[in-house]
């Protein structure tokens, strides 16, 4: 009966003992965000020379989307960007990369874990917690990177597969150049006398990182060359909190002597787009249907002192650099050739090819 009485409360304790490991197991996996689903993270030195990839070893018909995410509130719309950007073909693999250090572990976890359930091509979908929150570490170089092309995006843009595939394309045939579907300009107020940022209706010179291709070496070009005037940059990005898009332009620019290329998009959808408003639905849509709340918040009247901080930041990098480098580019790369002429056709003037 001792025997028998042993080798039951033996058996008690194994079954305790195997409960209990499987429950601290279940709860390294929600305290763990990295590490436990598909994720890359930084080498030690990103900036080590022995991590500077060769060109030549990177794939040319790929390309590795980089999503920065930081808002909770997104995190439905980042899921649902990050597994579009997944199913495409061109793309090598898709790296979230967070950069809100309040974020919780557990929320991390359960990002980490539906974005790796979110990859429905051969893509992986991977979470990257950022060393910290400067919006200078979008542009880190990473070893998980194999591919000669990067594109930089945010996480409240959508954009169609067929328009991406056409920026793409483009950035195939100019891979020195930055590729993107929204720009801005810089430009010199002569009554002023100082570099500012605005809007040209008939040129550009700066790709936003709403969307932005651009070459993988240049990565390294921001975050680890230039000397200590390039360091100073990128302490202003983290001052203003701002920047870190015209910095990189500054970068290319001042590399490739060469303008951006504005690519036409069929459809993109810009939610964070200050131009939208919300309804009593919940819905978001424009302020008004004709347009006239749309051009009362245009860019030329809203946010002046987002683009007063911008203009400083233009300054500043022109100042430390001793020149500058930003190039203007003309027009935009569309995807198909239509028909020019215009026809009268059923008392209404259309294009010539569009009338069945």
């Amino acid at each position: 009966m001792n025997t028998c009485g042993e080798m039951k409360s033996l058996l008690k304790f194994h079954i305790i003992t195997s409960m209990v490991n499987v429950l601290l197991y279940v709860c390294l996996l929600l305290t763990l965000p990295l590490g436990v689903f598909p994720l890359r993270t930084l080498p030690s030195d990103p900036c080590d020379p022995a991590n500077e990839p060769d060109p030549r070893n990177l794939r040319p018909d790929q390309i590795t989307v980089l999503i920065n995410g930081y808002s909770e509130s997104r995190i439905p719309l980042l899921q649902t960007i990050a597994a579009t950007y997944s199913a495409s073909a061109l793309v090598s693999s898709v790296l979230v990369l967070w950069g809100n250090p309040s974020t919780s572990s557990q929320t991390l976890a359960h990002l980490a874990h539906n974005l790796s359930l979110s990859s429905f091509g051969p893509a992986t979908i991977s979470l990257v917690r950022q060393p910290s929150s400067s919006l200078n570490d979008r542009f880190l170089p990473r070893s998980s990177i194999g591919t000669q092309a990067v594109l930089i995006c945010d996480d409240d843009v959508e954009v169609d597969p067929k328009s991406f595939d056409f920026a793409f394309r483009i950035w195939r045939s100019n891979p020195d150049n930055l590729i993107g579907f929204f720009v801005r300009s810089h430009d010199l107020d002569l009554s002023a006398r100082k570099w500012i940022y605005t809007v040209h209706p008939d040129k550009y010179s700066i790709v936003l990182t709403k969307f932005m291709i651009l070459k993988s070496q240049y990565l390294f070009e921001y975050s680890c060359k230039g000397g200590s005037n390039m360091s100073e940059m990128r302490k202003i990005v983290d001052q203003m909190q701002n920047c870190e898009d015209i910095l990189m332009n500054f970068v290319v620019a001042d590399h490739a002597n060469k303008g951006p290329i504005l690519v036409g998009a069929e459809r993109v959808r810009d939610w964070g787009d200050a131009r939208n408003d919300d309804n009593d639905d919940g819905k978001l849509r424009l302020k008004d249907e004709e347009g006239k709340s749309v051009r009362a918040v245009g860019l030329s009247s809203r946010r002046a002192e987002h683009r007063r901080r911008r203009g400083e930041c233009i300054r500043e990098f022109h100042k430390l650099l001793g020149r500058m480098p930003l190039r203007y580019s003309y027009g935009k790369v569309l995807n198909s050739v239509g028909e020019q002429g215009l026809c009268m056709k059923g008392g209404k003037l259309v294009f010539c090819d569009q009338y069945q």
